[in-house]
């Protein structure tokens, strides 16, 4: 096996084949409170405070710049926060990042693999900076490639489509059978079933009792698999809670009025915006006075209202209202 030194991005520095370190118990409970890091006077984060329980996928989302990767790299030791204090399960992470050592796994954003190795080979590898046994390694590398469907097949990782790059990765952060995951953007730029999949694939890391944190544009995603969602902007946190909690902050339903009407002109100065679809005449409305609002200027306008549909506020449509 060619002698290969690891990214400082798929393995903190710290790490040693040698010395060993305190496990972390089996429950972690993450908890950080007032984290800054400045770059070169730019505040990336500031002042982000925030805990959850163990068992969880905890999703941080916010538009482009706003911290989510910096706090990523703070929360799985590889960079030191200039002030603040991180916790998990009462072990100070920022004074003693080693002991993170053999209870994370960490995904970044680019799957950089060492292209000329095999899958096999690969896992072998960073197997073997964790210190495990070859058997270990051969145990893990097989459940892991079963799991992930992923039929490496000897051939070398340069090979690979990008979805299989992506579950090389992931198997990879998994081969110590780690407590704590940290991935950022775990989907980013994958086919539609493999997304799906590898979503689905956290999902059942979380049923063995991982403790998932992730990054991701695919909101609908982080919607869908992740108990408690920050919001982050220009490295604030704006909002932070379950999507029951987020959607009480945020305005807990829309409605959607579908009617129909023989002129629409007649709604001129009644009814500011509407559009057409399927064959309907649809308009929003945020709250209950503005719905009563438009079922009234519909009315009048000898408009008949056909349906009425509530949904909740997607995250999409939080960012949204946050603003760059």
């Amino acid at each position: 096996m060619p002698e290969i030194v690891p990214d400082d991005d798929i393995i903190p520095t710290y790490i040693s084949t040698t010395k060993k370190y305190p496990k972390l118990r089996i429950c972690p409970m993450i908890t950080a409170r007032n984290l800054t890091k400045n770059f070169d006077g730019f505040k990336a984060l500031d002042g982000i405070s925030f805990s959850f329980d163990d068992g969880e996928i905890f999703g941080i989302i916010g538009h482009n710049g706003a911290g989510k990767t910096t706090l990523l790299k703070i929360v799985s030791g590889l960079i030191a926060p200039t002030s603040g204090e991180l916790f998990i399960n009462d072990i100070d992470v920022v004074k003693n990042p080693a002991t993170l050592k053999e209870n994370l796994g960490y995904l970044p954003e680019e799957s950089r693999l060492y292209e000329t190795m095999t899958a096999e080979n690969y896992l072998a590898f960073f197997g073997e900076i964790y210190g495990l046994s070859p058997q270990e390694i051969r145990v893990r590398s097989t459940q892991l490639f079963a799991a992930l469907s992923l039929e490496p097949d000897g051939k070398k990782l340069g090979e690979f489509s990008k979805g299989m790059k992506r579950k090389t990765a992931i198997a990879r952060s998994l081969v110590h059978n780690p407590k704590f995951l940290v991935y950022d953007e775990a989907t980013s730029g994958l086919d539609p079933m493999t997304s799906r999949f590898i979503a689905d694939y956290l999902r059942r890391l979380r049923s063995e009792g991982k403790t998932i944190v992730l990054s991701a544009h695919n909101l609908y995603q982080v919607e869908a698999i992740c108990d408690r969602v920050m919001i982050l902007r220009r490295g604030k946190m704006v909002a932070f809670g379950t999507m029951k909690e987020l959607r009480d902050q945020f305005g807990s339903l829309t409605y959607t009025v579908f009617f129909s009407i023989a002129d629409p002109q007649n709604l001129c100065g009644h009814l500011r915006t509407y559009r057409q679809e399927e064959g309907l005449f649809v308009c929003e409305a945020e709250d209950m006075k503005e719905l009563n609002g438009c079922t009234n200027a519909i009315a009048e306008s000898g408009g008949i209202v056909e349906k009425i549909e509530s949904r909740y506020l997607s995250l999409e449509e939080m960012l949204v209202r946050i603003g760059k």
